[in-house]
């Protein structure tokens, strides 16, 4: 189908285009040791620069890494990548979200994510999975991203291996989301979710298992609710780049 066609933003926006990093691996279940702390900063300071050098530092940190008990998984984790889209607009830098389509036959139906999906046989890596589905899902061409890095892959409930691709979108973007797959597109302003009164953590029981793993939900922002892998994966990145504050919990 044609999809709902949506045009963001107002300026003119020129970068270059796409720009491949390495996708970073971990052979254990812990985060990589930080070489030095990265000094905080506000987000309106950060640069495409920075974003790049403190994605290359930090790209091993992950707020909290959850470990599973034995016997918890069947089998092998599936591959999976998601895209994390961020641009500058009238002077802070935003994320964009996508809000699944209801779907009796998605477990995540009417959630709050980022545009992505498995890495299939045809794709080279994770940043070619993370990209096409940001284009099958949302129309973001390609050559509109600038992938500036990619943060620790993360082993998800549903047993997947879930490597988030951090990427700069050229500004104003036209946005034709897919019907079938994506009810909204929308974006947070970095500022408001580095802003720690916005988030909680909140315990999850495995069922069968009698441990707890820790989950994030942010406030509504928009009257949409960011929770989960998702939120997770927002707050490691605010961390890496330096602007999380503190932890929530």
């Amino acid at each position: 189908g044609a999809g709902v066609l949506e045009v963001f933003g107002r300026k003119h926006y020129t970068r270059p285009h796409v720009q491949r990093m390495r996708v970073y691996r971990f052979s254990s279940g812990r985060p990589a040791a930080r070489a030095r702390p990265l000094d905080p900063m506000a987000p309106r300071e950060l640069t495409t620069k920075t974003i790049g050098e403190r994605l290359e530092q930090g790209a091993g940190e992950v707020p909290i890494v959850d470990i599973f008990p034995p016997g918890y998984f069947g089998d092998e984790p599936k591959s999976a990548a998601v895209l994390v889209p961020l641009f500058w607009d009238s002077g802070d830098w935003h994320a964009l979200f996508i809000r699944r389509a209801a779907n009796a036959r998605d477990r995540h139906s009417g959630q709050v994510a980022f545009p992505g999906g498995r890495v299939d046989a045809a794709d080279r890596d994770e940043i070619e999975a993370a990209l096409r589905e940001a284009r099958e899902e949302i129309g973001l061409q390609e050559r509109r991203v600038r992938v500036l890095g990619s943060l620790r892959p993360y082993r998800t409930v549903s047993n997947f291996l879930v490597t988030p691709v951090v990427g700069e979108i050229a500004w104003p973007a036209t946005i034709a989301a897919d019907p079938r797959e994506v009810e909204r597109v929308f974006s947070i302003p970095l500022r408001w979710l580095a802003d720690p009164a916005n988030r909680q953590v909140r315990p999850r029981q495995l069922p069968g298992f009698g441990v707890e793993i820790p989950v994030y939900y942010f406030e509504r922002f928009d009257d949409e609710l960011l929770w989960g892998v998702t939120a997770k994966i927002v707050v490691a990145l605010l961390e890496v780049l330096g602007i999380g504050g503190r932890r929530a919990g």
